[in-house]
């Protein structure tokens, strides 16, 4: 079991002229925080106009930050959106291994294909296009990481002449690869692909378990065609997080956080109609919440009146919010089903630094440890478990790579001498 802390930069209305500074900051802080503890991950996003709910535009840029004040931790994108129109594979190809070489081979590549239209829109992507632009952007990508020299790609997308792509990457044959998985149906492409299961689904232990189940047989199967140069065999799942001593503090604590971040999702996903620069959702929810069932103390009749699905997805937000004993139960519950890392979303909604902090501190200290003692072995048994499995997924993936060892690029001095007065260097 592996534990790590996700980030969307929330900064709920009213804004300050430092509100967007301060969360950067203290975010920055708390990772430092948890790296001296233990914690083995942190998770950025990428997200675009969304105000309030992600304010993480330019993870690559938060995450070079991070890796300049840590040791320790990895720095993992929870996602990259990589349709070409929003971010170009060389670009996501550089900085990836610029990264990777920065934090001494810490970086783990986590993509997507974007998701609302407010967001793939604005870069002019159709929607029904995404998934087709994801699965070509990252053979591209995979390849600029390994290729030398990258042999080019011409696709229905994506159109690249041979290049060697530098720098590249520090960890060998490339950083380890996870995609976005929100459905059942999600996490199976993530199998067939060879890939890490960033599940963002708030699921009960027993709904992970049929979830990881159907994950690792097919990562065991020959439906596995691995889409990178590695099979990276991982389930991670992400909650809301809030660690006190008492339970009721915790709540306190944490879930007005928790039930701000369901509603903002649910306003870009689900029931908004968002103005931009004017829509104010903090205010929203606290007109609305209780109508959506989001209230710290849900009278029964309320419960009683609410879809059983949607009730129990508004539960599962509160089960990391709790004592150091109820969580160790909680991930015992999850570390028996399988699941390999959970991801603890601590800044969200109003949740303050000091308590965030102080939350942190005392799960590292009261928690983890157990799980530490037990992780060596348990690594060892699921790479014995995987060996044969993924050597086989991976005598099935074949590259498209070329001959172009008779590319030459000539130098442009002619030209260049000519237009003196009207280049840069």
């Amino acid at each position: 079991m592996r534990f790590g802390l996700f980030y969307h930069h929330q900064v709920p209305k009213p804004w300050t002229e430092d509100s967007e500074e301060r969360v950067l900051r203290e975010s920055l802080e708390q990772i430092e925080l948890a790296d001296r503890l233990g914690y083995d991950y942190v998770w950025e996003t990428e997200h675009h106009f969304m105000e309030e709910y992600s304010h993480s535009a330019a993870p690559e840029v938060f995450l070079a930050a991070a890796a300049a004040r840590t040791k320790n931790i990895r720095l993992a994108h929870g996602i990259v959106s990589i349709p070409p129109n929003v971010n170009h594979p060389v670009r996501v190809a550089e900085r990836l291994a610029t990264l990777d070489l920065i934090s001494g081979g810490r970086v783990d590549f986590g993509s997507g294909q974007g998701s609302t239209q407010l967001e793939v829109g604005a870069f002019d992507v159709e929607r029904d296009k995404k998934r087709e632009q994801w699965r070509e952007a990252i053979d591209v990508i995979t390849r600029m990481l390994t290729e030398v020299p990258f042999t080019g790609h011409q696709g229905q997308w994506i159109n690249v002449p041979p290049r060697n792509v530098v720098p590249k990457p520090k960890q060998k044959p490339h950083p380890p690869l996870w995609v976005a998985c929100s459905s059942p149906e999600t996490v199976e492409y993530a199998a067939r692909n060879g890939m890490g299961a960033l599940s963002f689904a708030f699921v009960s232990p027993e709904e992970a378990k049929e979830r990881v189940e159907t994950y690792y047989d097919l990562i065991a199967s020959e439906e596995c065609v691995p889409a990178g140069y590695a099979v990276n065999p991982n389930f991670a799942l992400v909650m809301p997080f809030m660690c006190h001593e008492d339970e009721e503090t915790a709540l306190d604590r944490g879930v007005h956080g928790a039930h701000f971040f369901a509603y903002s999702f649910l306003h870009y996903w689900m029931h908004g109609a968002h103005r931009p620069g004017a829509t104010d959702i903090a205010r929203d929810f606290a007109e609305n919440r209780d109508a959506f069932g989001f209230s710290r103390h849900l009278p029964p009749e309320t419960r009683a009146d609410m879809d059983p699905d949607l009730l129990a997805r508004i539960d599962n937000l509160r089960k990391a919010i709790g004592t150091p004993d109820q969580l160790r139960e909680l991930v015992r519950s999850y570390e028996a089903v399988g699941v390999d890392q959970i991801i603890f979303q601590v800044q969200i909604g109003a949740n303050k630094h000091e308590h965030i902090c102080e939350s942190l501190e005392l799960f590292a200290r009261e928690v983890m440890p157990e799980f530490a003692e037990r992780r060596e072995d348990l690594d060892a048994a699921k790479a014995a478990r995987l060996e044969v499995p993924i050597k086989d997924a991976l005598s099935r993936h074949q590259p498209a790579t070329v001959d172009v060892s008779h590319v030459v690029i000539s130098a442009e001095q002619a030209e260049m001498l000519e237009n003196t007065d009207d280049e840069d260097d």
